[in-house]
């Protein structure tokens, strides 16, 4: 995925049971990162890093969904253990991550290996990929997002100031 792509409809379960369909996020601007598992540390970070800038996007009323392979119950977990404040989806089989490119070949420590790739994509109310960071590291990924996310609202004085 990439720039200008159209975001493939999805049907994943949350955290909470319900099904989010992609159908329902029309009109509305959203944020989806793909991370590897619950409870590891880059992946916790990462997560923390989103529920820390969680208020700032939903200023900006967009919603954050984080996606891995784990189950529901595991996400429950995951929330509850850190006090997550993003919603996240399972993709158990990782269909919809290597849909969207972010499953498949992947350097680990030097060794080739089939995971997820570590991806976030801000879907634009025209369910188009608005921005796409692919391969990153988790560490200050989720201010580089809002950073970029900023760069929308750059004719909004109000949501274009990082201090809100």
């Amino acid at each position: 995925m990439q720039r200008g792509d159209v975001f493939p409809r999805f049907k994943l379960e949350a955290d909470n049971g319900e099904i989010i369909d992609s159908e329902m996020l029309k009109g509305l601007r959203y944020l989806v990162f793909f991370y590897s598992k619950d409870n590891t540390p880059g992946c916790t970070k990462e997560a923390q890093d989103f529920t820390e800038l969680a208020p700032k996007f939903q200023l900006r009323n967009i919603p954050i969904f984080g996606i891995s392979g784990d189950s529901v119950a595991s996400h429950r977990k995951f929330i509850e253990k850190y006090g997550l404040q993003v919603k996240l989806l399972s993709d158990p089989d990782h269909a919809f991550a290597k849909e969207c490119g972010a499953f498949g070949e992947k350097k680990n420590y030097g060794k080739v290996v089939q995971g997820t790739i570590r991806s976030t994509f801000l879907i634009g109310k025209d369910g188009k990929v608005e921005e796409a960071w692919v391969n990153v590291k988790a560490t200050g990924h989720a201010a580089r997002v809002f950073e970029g996310v900023l760069s929308h609202f750059k004719n909004d004085d109000i949501y274009s100031n990082p201090d809100l």
